[in-house]
C-alpha cells in the first residue's frame, strides 16, 4: 500500500524562471501527500550550482545533452529536436516509473512544450498546463493565437483593445519582439502554448485571483483556469513548510554572506535592490546609464551584475564606488539570494526588469518597484505594477530604447523619498497581505490546489 494519494510528473521548460514556480508548486502538492517527480532536461541539470530539494528528480533529453539551447544551431533547430527527442524520452520515463511500481497519474507541463499533451494522452494520463506567466499576458498571447490582435504592434502610439481588459492599453505595454527570424520563432512558441489547450484537463496559472480578477473571470469562460500562485518558497508566505526558504534548483551560486552582511549595516528602507534576472542582457550604453543613475540617486544600492555582464560596466566604476564610499554606498555582486534581499528591512525598493517571478516575489514581500522592462511579457507586467496594482513607477526609454540616468534617478527618488512613494508603499503592504492570505488555509489559491488534488485522487 502506498502512502501517497497520486503521482504527478512535472515537466518544466529548461529555464530558471520556468523551473522555479513549477518546483514550488510541486513542493506544495508534496506537502499534501501527492508524489512528485520533476523532469528537467539533462543539459539543464548539468548546469546546476545548487541542488537541494526534497522532490524526486529524473531527466528527459532535449537532444542537446551537453549544452541545451546554446548547443543548437538556432532556436528552430532546438525546439524541433526537443519535440522529437523530448517526446521519446518522456514516454520512456513514464514507462520506467510504471515498471518501478510507482505509475504516474498526471503530467503537469509547461505550455512551451505542447507536445507533452500528446504523450499524456497516449498513456491515458491526466494533463495540466502550468502557465508560469500571469493571466493578463496569457490572455494577450491567446488573442494573438486567435488572430484577434497582432504582435508586435505596427505603430508605437497605437492603442490596443484586448478582450478581457476593461480599457485600451498602449503599444508600449504589450509584449515586445524584435522583428527578425529568431524573434518570430519565439513569438510562435508563445502562441503555440494554446495550440492544443482544449485537450487538457486543467489550466494552472502562477497568479492569484485577487490580483487579476477581471481577466481571470474572462479567461475562465474559455479554459478551465485555476490560479494557484504565488509560487514562492512558503517561509515567505504562510510558513506551512518550515524548511522551505529556497527554490532548491539554481544555475547561479548566490553571494549570500556578502549580500546579507552588507545589508545588515544599512539603515532601514534605504537600499535600492537592482536585478535584471537570469537571462536579460543589457546594452553597454544602458549599463552605463544605469550605473550613473544609481550613483547619482545618492541612495545605497545592491546591484546584481552577472559575471557575463560585468565587462559592460563603466570603466573604473567598481573602483570608484569603493574609493568614494568605503564600499558602503553600493555593492555589486554576481548573484544574490533575492528573496532574502527583498525580505530584508534595509531594502526600500526593487529596480527590476519585470520578469514575472521577480514581480511576484516583490508583491509577496511588499516591496515597491521601479520597472525597466526589456522584452516579451515584461512591458505588460510593468503596466500592471504601475497602473493596476499601483505599487511602482516605470522608467521610460527614450527614442533610442535607452532609459537615461536622469530618468532612473528621478524614479528612484520618487519611490524612496517623495510623497507619492508613501502611497506606493501602502499599496505594496496591501498586496503583500493578500498574497499571504490566498495561499493560507481557505484562501483562493489554496482552495484551487485542494480542488486539483481531490479531482486527481478521484480520477486516479
Amino acid at each position: 500500500m502506498t502512502s501517497h494519494k497520486a503521482h504527478c510528473l512535472i515537466l518544466p521548460f529548461p529555464l530558471q524562471g520556468h523551473i522555479n514556480p513549477m518546483l514550488q508548486f510541486s513542493k506544495r502538492l508534496q506537502s499534501k501527500r501527492i508524489k512528485i517527480t520533476i523532469a528537467p532536461t539533462k543539459s539543464f541539470l548539468k548546469n546546476m550550482n545548487e541542488l537541494s530539494t526534497s522532490v524526486s528528480i529524473e531527466t528527459i533529453s532535449d537532444g542537446y545533452d551537453d549544452g541545451g539551447i546554446y548547443q543548437a544551431e538556432n532556436f528552430v533547430a532546438y525546439t524541433t529536436r526537443f519535440k522529437e527527442v523530448g517526446s521519446d524520452t518522456l514516454a520512456q520515463l513514464i514507462q520506467k516509473l510504471a515498471n518501478s511500481g510507482c505509475p504516474v497519474n498526471c503530467i503537469v507541463y509547461d505550455p512551451f512544450l505542447p507536445w507533452a499533451v500528446e504523450v499524456a494522452k497516449n498513456f491515458e494520463l491526466i494533463s495540466a498546463a502550468f502557465f508560469t506567466q500571469n493571466c493578463a499576458v496569457d490572455n494577450i498571447y491567446y488573442h494573438v493565437h486567435k488572430g484577434v490582435i497582432k504582435l508586435p504592434p505596427t505603430q508605437n502610439e497605437e492603442e490596443i483593445l484586448i478582450p478581457g481588459f476593461s480599457s485600451t492599453i498602449e503599444a508600449s505595454d504589450v509584449p515586445t519582439f524584435v522583428i527578425n527570424p529568431e524573434g518570430e520563432r519565439i513569438l510562435e512558441m508563445l502562441i503555440n502554448q494554446f495550440s492544443n489547450l482544449d485537450k487538457v484537463d486543467w489550466v494552472l496559472i502562477n497568479s492569484f485571483y485577487e490580483l487579476e480578477k477581471e481577466v481571470i473571470d474572462y479567461m475562465s469562460k474559455i479554459y478551465p483556469i485555476k490560479p494557484i500562485g504565488p509560487t514562492i518558497p512558503l517561509m515567505y508566505l504562510d510558513k506551512r513548510l518550515h524548511d522551505d526558504k529556497e527554490y532548491g534548483l539554481s544555475v547561479f551560486k548566490p553571494m549570500t554572506n556578502e549580500c546579507l552582511n552588507w545589508l545588515n549595516h544599512q539603515p532601514i528602507n534605504s537600499v535600492v535592490y537592482v536585478s535584471f534576472g537570469s537571462i536579460t542582457n543589457l546594452e553597454t550604453e544602458q549599463m552605463e546609464e544605469l550605473a550613473w543613475g544609481l550613483k547619482n540617486s545618492n541612495n545605497n544600492f545592491l546591484w546584481v551584475v552577472r559575471s557575463t555582464e560585468e565587462s559592460k560596466l563603466p570603466k573604473n566604476f567598481l573602483e570608484e564606488l569603493k574609493l568614494t564610499s568605503g564600499n558602503n554606498k553600493g555593492l555589486v555582486v554576481s548573484w544574490c539570494p533575492q528573496l532574502q534581499v527583498l525580505e530584508h528591512k534595509s531594502t526600500g525598493c526593487f529596480l527590476t526588469h519585470c520578469g514575472w517571478n521577480s514581480i511576484l516575489e516583490a508583491i509577496s514581500l511588499g516591496v515597491p518597484m521601479v520597472t525597466m522592462p526589456q522584452w516579451t511579457d515584461q512591458p505588460t507586467n510593468a503596466k500592471l505594477v504601475k497602473d493596476v496594482w499601483e505599487m511602482g513607477v516605470r522608467a521610460r526609454q527614450d527614442e533610442k530604447g535607452i532609459v537615461r540616468r536622469e530618468v532612473i534617478e528621478e524614479c528612484i527618488k520618487l519611490v524612496m523619498e517623495e510623497e507619492k512613494g508613501k502611497v506606493i508603499r501602502e499599496n505594496a503592504k496591501k498586496w503583500r497581505e493578500l498574497a499571504r492570505n490566498v495561499v493560507d488555509e481557505g484562501g483562493s489559491s489554496d482552495k484551487n490546489i485542494e480542488e486539483f488534488i481531490s479531482k486527481l485522487v478521484t480520477i486516479s
